[in-house]
């Protein structure tokens, strides 16, 4: 009898257990400025459309709910943003099954603060999704994905410094 893995980055529905499913799914929507928010309707539009990504990952809209009290708000420093304190205070205490963001690694912009979030989610088993994939950060290969993507984020936000 031959042996059967799932796909190495497994799919996306696979991860998605009824425990999750039982909790909240936080929308996350941020921009850095208020002049963002005005002149670029389009990625607010996206981030608030991510409600219906969750209802198509199977979660009842009575279980979604829409952090939003970031909006205007730099990324640049956690302890500015009162949305982003409310969606970790909700992981931690163990309400999310799942946490959708545009670009995950943008939901917080230092490595200090993204590498919380992920090992936040990783202990009370709530999943990241964004609109290449749901991951898992008790997996392996998802956490260093994500970590990956934090690291990125981490680049971008230096040279877009740098060149200011």
């Amino acid at each position: 009898m031959t042996a059967t893995f799932p796909p190495p980055w497994g799919r996306s529905q696979d991860k998605i257990r009824a425990e999750a499913l039982d909790r909240a799914a936080v929308v996350y929507v941020r921009q850095s400025t208020r002049q963002q928010v005005a002149e670029h309707g389009e990625s607010t539009r996206l981030q608030y459309a991510l409600v219906e990504r969750a209802v198509a990952l199977g979660w009842a809209r009575s279980r979604i709910e829409v952090i939003d009290d970031d909006l205007g708000q730099s990324a640049a420093v956690a302890e500015t943003r009162p949305g982003f304190a409310k969606l970790v205070t909700e992981v931690t205490m163990g309400r999310v099954g799942l946490v959708l963001g545009v670009e995950m690694s943008r939901l917080a912009r230092t490595g200090r603060d993204w590498h919380q979030l992920i090992e936040l989610c990783s202990l009370s088993g709530a999943l990241l999704a964004d609109p290449d994939g749901v991951y898992d950060p008790s997996y392996y290969n998802d956490r260093l994905l994500l970590g990956l993507k934090g690291t990125m984020s981490e680049a971008e936000l230096y040279l877009i410094r740098q060149r200011m």
